[in-house]
């Protein structure tokens, strides 16, 4: 008799696991302010360098090839990434709406753009302009990364 029931828990716990993939993770929702996004490129350290726009799997931002963005993220996944240093890689991650664009965002959709003065001005932020992208996963990308 116990044999038995040891087997119907067994055999449950089987058709819950066949219910959904087990090796895949559900993705974290979205919060309000950010976006999920998918891009491929080149990393060096810390930071990722966008690479040409590819069609599989399209992404929903427009980011210029060129483009460097900030990587934040666990350190196995940070390690993981760095141990391809080199080679392309496609990274998916959240960014915050808008911190992409010219400026500095200001709250509430305003953002304030630097004009074209010839001489003289504000000296910058050094951190103000960098742009950050909180890495969930990646994978391994065609093509080859420029030597320096």
């Amino acid at each position: 008799m116990k044999a038995a029931v040891a087997q119907v828990v067994a055999l449950s716990a089987l058709f819950v696991m066949l219910g959904r993939p087990v090796d895949a993770q559900e993705a974290k929702p979205v919060p309000k302010d950010s976006v999920r996004v998918y891009v491929a490129g080149c990393t060096k350290g810390m930071v990722f360098t966008a690479g040409p726009r590819m069609e599989d799997p399209p992404t929903s931002l427009e980011i210029p090839e060129g483009m460097h963005l900030r990587m934040n993220g666990p350190k196995k996944l940070m390690a993981e990434i760095k141990a391809h240093e080199g080679s392309m890689v496609g990274i998916t991650g959240l960014m915050k709406k808008g911190q992409y664009a010219p400026g500095v965002a200001v709250g509430g959709g305003v953002r304030i753009s630097p004009g074209s003065s010839g001489t003289g001005g504000l000296v910058g932020n050094p951190g103000g302009d960098q742009i950050y992208i909180d890495v969930e996963g990646w994978r391994p990308v065609a093509g080859s990364c420029p030597s320096r």
